[in-house]
């Protein structure tokens, strides 16, 4: 939901149950597999021996006939893993949590226990699945320690970044301009201590000054403010008002007040930033000039 792709996925869930379920349902998953294995892809004929739950997950139009008419887990439950599946669907249901039942979905590790899971997408064509995890309680007994509970999942971070909608355009609220590269140190100094206090500030290096004032322009920002040798002897920047053009100097001694000023009356539609307001303005240039 944070990364607004909760319409574009749907949760699929399912269980294996607990051991004594997921041994019953192998067993009966491999009678039935064998009585059909001539009907059976090569490929399945082989996780027949090996992982015959990992037949349920075959692309195969053949396999997926058989896979159809398999035995389902339900018939096999015990009633402590019914009963935990069906704790996991309340709380999902109390949580406001959209699910919608997979019986073909499976893990095929023995470890495996209870429930597996899978957020899937039909935006992404084939590669359907952009998260997946479950529970393996059996996993640390299977190394030869207690019996353990845990969970883990996995997500496709590029699927996921897929998904998401391209993001606005950052808009600086500055821009600082160096006028001379000798001073082009201290304009970076001055552009981080400003992002330092959550302000969207910009950079602009090369160009003339117009054209990088151009620029600034049509970005949106409110202020530029240039960083040039002169400036530098008085212990003061130049600072422009982009929307009305006008310009003054601003010593260090009041740039902390006349930044806070400028940009509040800047912001008179725009949401003002905390860093720039109330008491937090004493520090929204935190020692600029002494690192310049």
């Amino acid at each position: 939901s944070e990364l607004g792709i909760g319409d574009k996925v749907v949760l699929q869930l399912n269980t294996l149950g607990d051991a004594e379920t997921r041994h019953a349902w192998r067993e009966a998953l491999v009678s039935h597999f064998r009585a059909n294995a001539g009907a059976l892809s090569r490929e399945s004929v082989e996780r027949l021996e090996k992982n015959p739950l990992r037949i349920l997950d075959s692309k195969d139009p053949g396999d997926r006939e058989l896979v159809a008419t398999a035995p389902g887990i339900d018939a096999h439950m015990t009633v402590e893993a019914g009963a935990f599946f069906e704790s996991v669907q309340k709380g999902l249901q109390a949580a406001g949590v959209a699910f919608e039942r997979a019986p073909a979905l499976v893990r095929g590790f023995d470890y495996y226990r209870h429930t597996a899971f899978e957020f899937v997408t039909d935006h992404l064509g084939a590669q359907g699945t952009v998260i997946g995890g479950g529970r393996y309680d059996g996993l640390i007994e299977t190394m030869g320690g207690p019996p353990t509970p845990a969970v883990g999942w996995a997500g496709g971070i590029e699927r996921l970044a897929m998904l998401v909608e391209e993001p606005e355009p950052l808009q600086p609220q500055i821009v600082v301009i160096p006028i001379d590269p000798s001073v082009e140190r201290q304009a970076e100094r001055l552009a981080h201590a400003l992002r330092q206090n959550n302000l969207s500030v910009e950079m602009a290096y090369r160009g003339k000054v117009k054209a990088r004032l151009t620029k600034a322009n049509e970005q949106g920002a409110d202020l530029a403010i240039f960083v040039g040798p002169d400036e530098m002897k008085r212990h003061a920047v130049s600072v422009l008002k982009l929307e009305s053009g006008e310009r003054s100097d601003v010593a260090a001694s009041d740039m902390r007040r006349q930044l806070h000023l400028l940009l509040r009356r800047s912001y008179a539609v725009r949401t003002v930033p905390e860093s720039v307001n109330g008491e937090q303005v004493d520090y929204i240039i935190h020692d600029i000039f002494d690192a310049l």
